[in-house]
């Protein structure tokens, strides 16, 4: 709650610089959010969901499948701001089922390889976006 009412204070305090940031393909109109927006020197990017594939154990090789499908969403807005995943400073990971955290960090951190690691938050989520396992939000400092 407190990550959302700084961000929302960001945005107010600077509405002039609170445009959608560059995004890989349009959002479809019935969509009520930009996926990232620049304020402040940085960049909010909004929470990423991850999907398991069809077929595949939630708990699983299918997990590790929606964390990079999360995390590949991430990368592509950040490399359509010219920013890539050194450049984030912060994430806040929501996981529907909290014994999935060792499979999420396994898959999470080759993303940083040889880069530092932004600061983190975890919580479990009674219920996510499109039934979603996970989301993925993250803050990333511009260039």
């Amino acid at each position: 709650m407190k990550f959302a009412l700084i961000a929302s204070l960001m945005l107010a305090a600077a509405p002039a610089m609170a445009q959608p940031a560059a995004t890989p393909q349009p959002l479809p109109a019935q969509l009520p959010f930009s996926p990232a927006v620049p304020a402040g020197g940085l960049l909010f990017l909004s929470g990423q969901i991850g999907q398991v594939p069809e077929g595949m154990d939630p708990h699983m090789d299918g997990f590790d499948a929606a964390v990079k499908g999360a995390m590949d969403a991430v990368g592509t807005i950040l490399k359509s701001n010219g920013l890539d995943y050194g450049d984030i400073v912060k994430c806040t990971v929501m996981l529907a089922d909290m014994t999935d955290w060792p499979r999420f960090n396994a898959a999470y951190l080759p993303y940083f390889k040889g880069k530092r690691l932004p600061a983190r938050s975890a919580f479990g989520a009674n219920g996510l976006a499109l039934g979603a396992p996970l989301e993925v939000e993250c803050i990333a400092a511009q260039r």
